[in-house]
């Protein structure tokens, strides 16, 4: 069973305190569509307009439903293991955070993935 919007725990990694990024308007939509546990991972900023944000994805305690990603392979090369670790139920890959090392890995402990906008499944009420 799925966890609901308000159990639902929700990781953005590569959240960012600018309003043009797309990792900012997912926190924020994420937050208008009723999701109250909204994480952002971004070592430089405690807190955004209402999303606590933490350095690494380990400091979130409890079951994550969701890591959204928001950083190229470059980057998220040092946090594959991390992003493993935590046992999302899934992990939405954003367009230009494709990362094969990542499905592959996460997927073969049974971690859903999905190459998918999460702006988009939001607005089409498929998150």
């Amino acid at each position: 069973m799925q966890p609901t919007k308000t159990s639902a725990q929700i990781v953005i990694l590569g959240f960012s305190d600018n309003p043009e990024r797309y990792s900012y308007k997912a926190g924020q939509r994420l937050i208008a569509a009723g999701y109250s546990k909204v994480f952002g991972v971004n070592p430089t900023k405690p807190r955004v307009h209402g999303i606590k944000s933490v350095a690494n994805i380990a400091e979130v305690t409890g079951p994550i439903d969701t890591v959204t990603v928001y950083v190229g392979p470059k980057i998220m090369e040092t946090m594959v293991d991390q992003v493993i670790a935590a046992k999302p139920r899934r992990i939405i890959l954003n367009p230009g955070a494709e990362n094969p090392q990542l499905s592959a890995k996460a997927r073969s402990v049974g971690i859903e993935v999905a190459e998918a906008c999460t702006l988009v499944l939001l607005a089409s009420e498929q998150f």
